[in-house]
């Protein structure tokens, strides 16, 4: 283990709404033309840039005196090799920190909220200020972390897709699903809007909107469910849950294995019956996905690695 100071920094940025508009309209000006030809208010987005970027230049400030520090984009995330004695910071909104973690191995990682009037930040619990305080506890591995278990996709042919919120496997586009999917000894061919494999962590975000979904439509037939008996998973769950969105019955389709849970050393094993447009992706990041066209077949269980979040 290197000395404390050694250890070099990794901060991972992301782009701003601005940025992303002047990228795709070349130019400020068109981009303001763009927003407020639409009705919005284009100084929303400045004023988000103008604090963002704000606070980047204060952290930057904090690692140049810390030492070595290499800063990365988040679009660049999945080409991006760790060491293993890295520590990584990222900078606001939340799903900067999921999208990062998923690529970790156990690498403190620790959420800067660069804007708390504008991002809740469950899981950016600290802001810049902090920064240079916290390095050399987090360095000396002296700050408590809080352990994040992760999903894992793995395609017969060896490719692994992580999650730190949840997986959909599912077709690229608004079309039906085709795949057989098994589980607990019970296996059957579905047509669906797909289905998601939910974290701990991603159990209080989508896994939890088809829950509520769901239990409304019923409510609308005569019935009177609630929520009262939800309940989310421990970021740290050795658990998985798992549920089909929208799934149709017919002559050659079933809808009995519509949700689960998976616990440690079980599995879900999903074939696909797609010709095309099948995809797996993690933690809404569809641009780092996996192909899944027919004959392809994935295993899904709980991750090897963990995540560990400084709080």
């Amino acid at each position: 283990m290197p000395a404390a100071n050694d250890r070099k920094i990794v901060l991972v940025t992301r782009k701003t709404r601005l940025e992303d508009l002047v990228a795709r309209y070349l130019t400020a000006a068109q981009a303001r033309f763009y927003v407020e030809h639409l009705g919005a208010d284009f100084s929303d987005y400045e004023r988000e840039h103008e604090v963002y970027q704000a606070q980047r230049r204060a952290t930057l400030q904090v690692l140049e005196q810390w030492g070595r520090y290499q800063v990365i984009e988040r679009a660049y995330l999945p080409n991006f090799i760790f060491a293993p004695d890295d520590i990584v910071v990222a900078l606001g909104q939340d799903g900067v920190v999921a999208n990062t973690m998923k690529y970790l191995d156990d690498h403190p990682l620790i959420g800067l909220n660069p804007d708390p009037a504008r991002y809740d930040g469950i899981l950016l619990p600290f802001a810049p200020r902090d920064l240079a305080k916290l390095l050399p506890d987090v360095a000396a591995d002296k700050r408590d972390s809080q352990a994040v278990t992760m999903a894992e996709a793995r395609l017969g042919d060896g490719q692994v897709l992580h999650a730190v919120n949840d997986l959909f496997i599912g077709a690229r586009t608004h079309v039906s699903a085709i795949y057989e999917i098994a589980a607990g000894g019970t296996r059957e061919r579905q047509s669906s809007s797909g289905l998601i494999v939910s974290t701990g962590l991603g159990s209080t975000a989508w896994f939890k909107s088809i829950v509520t979904g769901s239990l409304a439509i019923a409510g609308s037939f005569g019935q009177s469910p609630s929520l009262t008996g939800y309940e989310a998973l421990p970021w740290d769950a050795a658990e998985l849950r798992f549920a089909v969105r929208e799934p149709f019955p017919s002559l050659h389709s079933e809808t009995n294995l519509v949700c689960g849970r998976l616990a440690s050393e079980e599995q879900l094993r999903i074939r696909s019956l797609m010709a095309e447009n099948g995809v797996i992706f993690s933690d809404g990041v569809e641009a780092d996905r996996l192909d899944f066209n027919a004959g392809a077949e994935v295993t899904i269980g709980i991750a090897r690695r963990r995540g560990r979040l400084i709080v």
